[in-house]
């Protein structure tokens, strides 16, 4: 009864700015994320009010593939969550390791490889998140085979990079993250502005 999301949340999306500008000028929509690695399985993927984690976000993947980013740049969207499966929450916290050990149960049961969250190159995070994907794809999967409400979105928290300082609690990419699934939560999209220095922040 607690756990719906009240509030219309700003969430930013790092890609290429020529990207950017179709969109918000409504050219053109996001595309759907679909990988079988998606952190919180497929849909539309936002940085929660971090607009810095977006912009490194954009200028990490110009890196590893610059034929996709040109110019690194930064959308923003305004975004109900409508009925969240959020992973702050402990109802759903409770509900995706119900649906672990129901997936388990169903791979070893078909013989099926259990898939399995991953590092990529030198890095100690699990970048891939195979299973994560898995076990919420089949949250999914079940309201829709069983008429049940389905979620317009997913929301999670992450401890991501290098410890802040010697045995802090705190990571340097910490972050949370927003999948979009039903689009009709995006509410509009936005260049974001620069500060104004002549003035305080509200």
């Amino acid at each position: 009864m607690y756990s719906k999301c009240q509030n219309i949340v700003i969430g930013f999306h790092g890609c290429d700015e020529s990207v950017r500008d179709e969109i918000v000028s409504g050219k053109s929509f996001m595309k759907k994320s679909n990988n079988d690695y998606d952190w919180l399985g497929n849909g539309f993927y936002f940085w929660e009010n971090n607009i810095l984690r977006a912009k490194h976000f954009a200028e990490e993947k110009q890196k590893r593939d610059p034929g996709k980013i040109t110019k690194p740049a930064v959308l923003g969207a305004f975004i109900d969550l409508g009925y969240c499966f959020d992973l702050l929450d402990s109802v759903y916290l409770v509900l995706i390791k119900e649906f672990y050990s129901l997936l388990i149960e169903t791979y070893e049961i078909r013989g099926i490889e259990i898939p399995m969250n991953r590092p990529v190159g030198g890095s100690f995070d699990l970048l891939l998140r195979n299973l994560d994907c898995a076990v919420i794809e089949s949250v999914h999967t079940f309201n829709k085979n069983n008429n049940k409400q389905e979620f317009d979105s997913v929301r999670g928290v992450f401890w991501e990079g290098d410890d802040l300082y010697p045995n802090a609690g705190f990571k340097e990419k910490n972050h949370i993250q927003i999948c979009v699934r039903n689009p009709n939560c995006i509410k509009g999209f936005f260049i974001p502005r620069e500060f104004d220095s002549r003035f305080i922040m509200p």
